[in-house]
C-alpha cells in the first residue's frame, strides 16, 4: 500500500468520524501572526507546540530554509496577503540549527540531478537562459546571519507596512527552544528602498 493510499484510508475515517470538528477557524489567523519557518520534518508538530500555537492562531509559510530569496517571489506575496488581506499585524521568520539549506552546494546539487536522470542539456539551457542556478542552489554558512538577511528583505520590500513588526528567530530542532536574532518591535522600521 503507497503512502497516497494509506493517507487517504485514514482521511475517509477522520472525516466519517467528524474528528475534524475540533479543528473549526477561520481564515483571519486569532493571533495575527505570519510564520515564515523552514519545511523540515522536524518542524512539524515541534514548531507549533514550542511556541503554543492551535489550529487557528497563525498563517504558517513553510521552504526550505525559512528563506525569502527573492523580493517578488511566492513566499513574498504569501506575506504580503497575510498582512493586506488576512489582517496579519506580525511576522516571525523561525529557521532553526542543523538545517539542509546551510552549506547546500550547487555543484553537488547538480550532480544529483544528473543521477536521478536529469539530462546535461537541460542545466545548459538554464544557464544560457540566464537563469543563475549557482546563486539559486547556494544555501547558507549561517543560520542567525540567513535570518537577518531575511528578515531586512522583508522589511525593506516596498509594499511593507512600517508598523508591521518581522522578527526573526532560530529553533533548535530537537528542544524548540527559540533564541531570538531579531526583535522586529525594537528594531527601527527601515524605510523601503
Amino acid at each position: 500500500m503507497s503512502e497516497l493510499d494509506k493517507i487517504l484510508a485514514f482521511n475517509r475515517e477522520f472525516v466519517d468520524s467528524g474528528e475534524y470538528a475540533q479543528f473549526f477557524s477561520n481564515k483571519y489567523p486569532e493571533k495575527e501572526l505570519a510564520i515564515l519557518s523552514c519545511m523540515d520534518a522536524r518542524m512539524v508538530e515541534l514548531l507549533p507546540r514550542a511556541l503554543g500555537l492551535k489550529n487557528g492562531d497563525a498563517k504558517l509559510i513553510k521552504n526550505a530554509g525559512a528563506l525569502v530569496t527573492h523580493p517578488w517571489g511566492s513566499v513574498m506575496r504569501s506575506l504580503l496577503v497575510a498582512v493586506f488581506e488576512l489582517k496579519v499585524k506580525e511576522i516571525m521568520v523561525i529557521a532553526h540549527h542543523d538545517c539542509g539549506m546551510r552549506g547546500l552546494n550547487p555543484e553537488k546539487f547538480l550532480k544529483r540531478t544528473h543521477e536521478h536522470g536529469i539530462p546535461d542539456d537541460r542545466v545548459v539551457t538554464l544557464r544560457n537562459a540566464g537563469i543563475d542556478l549557482d546563486g539559486w542552489l547556494t544555501g547558507f554558512d549561517n543560520v542567525e546571519d540567513s535570518v537577518r538577511h531575511t528578515v531586512s528583505i522583508i522589511r525593506r520590500h516596498p509594499l511593507m507596512p512600517a508598523e508591521i513588526a518581522v522578527h526573526g528567530l532560530v529553533i533548535h530542532p530537537a528542544t524548540g527552544k527559540l533564541t531570538v536574532v531579531v526583535d522586529g518591535k525594537t528594531e527601527c522600521a527601515v524605510a523601503p528602498q
